[in-house]
């Protein structure tokens, strides 16, 4: 056992900072959970980018959700010291004697030095490791945690280690994915569904898109994917973000279908995508934040990987198969590039067949 293990009975108020992307974020909500589970009496915040903060909010174990606006860094220098000082404000009312930092932004270092808990936690520093081996960094934590050196371990289990590093061992369905999308939601997806004539668990949730379009699949195969799924009887829906790159893709896949698709582009919110999503017979992605939304909501999932890896970044799911290439040509995978040689194209995904993906999912819907 631990010989500076935290006595949690001594403890009041937790921040939890995650200052990462969407499902960064989402993937922190067991840490939430279990040491709400083992620590009861415990007020426990986030701290999070604005954008991201439907990711946490409602989540039972959670108090208040704290943001940061990306926008800040765009206003003036006074705009921007009265915007952080307004939130550091506020950090130091709620007097926290414990902060988790879980990610290696400098930003968490300091805000920890200056609200001042008596236990503080976040990963160690381990070689030349994004400057985590500077002396503020190594000053503002009482305790640190190691990640593993030769090996890869899932996001999950890497956020839980800040926990284990206190004392506090999670087990089983404590670790599971939290997500709430909310009554309005669910409200508003059902009537969705009801306007398209969808019956809820009779269509296929597919989400072509990401952000960083060097980890989707062409839209052509895409497309042949869903003829398949049609000839099987099979309704999908689609969804992407309002981003223009991402409407263009939906609109290729459009292009050559032969017949219609419901089509909710740009037109969902990410809590009215979780409650879609919950409601699908299965997901079909990338590696994204629908996928692992698919995956916090119980939704059987097909997921295509190519430079990113499915070990750190895989659905954190009980039903779910991995569609990834096995080919000799592609062993440099997962590289974690953008494209092969930076070119924005990933030669593993793009070359992976339609027919392995069918397959992948109609294993998951036998399994489910």
């Amino acid at each position: 056992m631990l010989n500076d293990a935290v006595d949690l009975s001594t403890l009041h108020r937790a921040l939890v900072i995650k200052l990462r992307h969407h499902g960064d974020v989402l993937l922190t909500s067991p840490v939430f959970q279990v040491l709400k589970n083992h620590a009861p009496h415990l007020e426990i915040d986030a701290l999070v980018y604005r954008d991201t903060r439907e990711m946490l909010s409602a989540h039972p174990a959670i108090a208040d959700v704290h943001t940061i606006d990306r926008a800040w860094k765009n206003l003036n220098p006074i705009a921007q010291g009265a915007a952080e000082w307004k939130l550091l404000r506020t950090l130091l009312a709620r007097r926290y004697d414990l902060v988790v930092h879980l990610t290696n932004h400098p930003r968490g270092a300091w805000l920890t030095r200056l609200i001042g808990p008596k236990v503080s936690v976040a990963q160690r520093a381990q070689g030349i490791n994004e400057g985590r081996d500077s002396r503020l960094w190594k000053k503002s934590f009482t305790h640190t945690y190691p990640t593993p050196l030769t090996t890869h371990r899932h996001t999950v289990d890497s956020n839980l280690d800040a926990l284990r590093r206190i004392g506090i061992y999670p087990a089983g369905e404590e670790k599971r994915l939290v997500l709430v999308p909310g009554t309005e939601a669910e409200a508003k997806v059902d009537q969705l569904l009801a306007l398209h004539n969808v019956t809820p668990k009779r269509f296929i949730h597919m989400h072509p898109t990401s952000r960083w379009m060097f980890k989707t699949w062409p839209s052509e195969k895409f497309a042949q994917l869903i003829h398949e799924l049609g000839r099987n009887g099979e309704r999908v829906v689609l969804t992407a973000a309002p981003d223009a790159s991402e409407r263009a893709m939906i609109a290729a896949i459009k292009t050559t279908l032969k017949a219609p698709v419901v089509d909710l582009t740009g037109s969902l919110s990410l809590k009215e995508l979780a409650a879609l999503t919950a409601r699908a017979r299965a997901f079909v992605g990338v590696d994204s934040a629908p996928m692992h939304m698919a995956a916090a909501m119980g939704t059987p999932i097909v997921a295509l990987f190519g430079p990113s890896s499915e070990v750190l970044w895989g659905p954190w799911s009980k039903v779910y198969r991995i569609v990834a290439s096995t080919d000799a040509r592609h062993t440099c995978r997962p590289c974690g590039n953008d494209g092969c040689g930076g070119s924005k194209v990933s030669e593993c995904l793009v070359e992976l067949p339609v027919s392995q993906v069918f397959d992948a999912l109609n294993e998951v819907l036998a399994a489910a």
